[in-house]
């Protein structure tokens, strides 16, 4: 397996667990991440973006369901978070203790060995479904 491979299992499983220290191992200083409905730049303020997740789910566990697949710099994969929503999105009737899950696909781009650039697309609909935001 790439050092890029072991890399993204990193990010999934220490990162998207609550690891956000490990940021600063596997990015750029001036990474980039780019969310459906931002950008966000800096590992700091990336931090904070991921940080969120967080605050509104505890007991996260992410599974890798196909990859990571390698080519040059980039890497892509198809992940399942699941957790225990603490409560707190608006308009969500789930109480919290629910236990969710939901599915997305990572790209990230490295340069030097580090991750530079990242951009997420998740199963958001499904979620909100799932936690009563959305009508199912």
């Amino acid at each position: 397996m790439s050092e890029l491979a072991d890399a993204y299992r990193r990010w999934l499983g220490e990162v998207w667990r609550g690891d956000l220290e490990a940021l600063r191992e596997l990015c750029t200083p001036d990474f980039v991440g780019h969310w459906p409905d931002r950008d966000v730049r800096g590992v700091e303020a990336v931090a904070e973006q991921i940080g969120q997740t967080f605050q509104l789910f505890e007991d996260v566990a992410t599974e890798v369901k196909a990859g990571p697949v390698v080519d040059g710099t980039l890497v892509a994969a198809h992940w399942t978070f699941t957790g225990t929503y603490r409560g707190g999105i608006p308009g969500a009737t789930a109480a919290p203790g629910t236990r969710v899950s939901f599915t997305g696909m990572d790209m990230v781009r490295a340069e030097d060995g580090l991750f530079a650039e990242y951009w997420v697309v998740s199963d958001v609909f499904g979620l909100m479904t799932r936690l009563g935001a959305i009508p199912g």
